[in-house]
């Protein structure tokens, strides 16, 4: 990516991530939503904005129909922000990777824990040491 393209995907992950927390007041979009990224295609022309929301599948597809709803209005103040001719067109994308790796925590966590298990439940066998409990070596 160039170092327009980046300047211009800083831009908008400021103001859709600032529009998401505090002008949209539109209830589906979950106030556990985040803008994980943003990519401009080279010629400018679009904004793929990938979005984390925290929560069931119902709450996300809920967040993202609100954010295509509310598209016009964010693409209103991103052209307020941008010092370019023509605005980038705003894509919601949604963005798993947040929620696959708590998962990932979670099963590991899970299996560390049935692990912990597994050995407290064995029965320690007997220390055999060559030296008597008041010799040291």
């Amino acid at each position: 990516m160039s170092r327009r393209q980046e300047k211009v995907a800083s831009v908008v992950r400021r103001v859709v991530g600032e529009a998401i927390a505090q002008r949209l007041h539109d209830p589906r979009i979950s106030p556990m939503t985040s803008i994980t990224r943003v990519e401009i295609s080279g010629d400018f022309q679009f904004a793929r904005v990938w979005v984390s929301v925290m929560g069931t599948e119902g709450e996300q597809g809920a967040t993202m129909a609100g954010l295509r709803h509310a598209q016009g209005r964010l693409q209103s103040l991103l052209s307020r922000a941008l010092a370019m001719r023509q605005c980038p067109t705003l894509q919601f994308k949604l963005d798993e990777s947040i929620k696959k790796g708590f998962e990932t925590l979670r099963l590991i966590d899970q299996v560390m824990a049935e692990l912990n298990q597994k050995q407290s439940d064995e029965p320690q066998a007997p220390r055999c040491d060559s030296q008597s409990p008041g010799e040291s070596a």
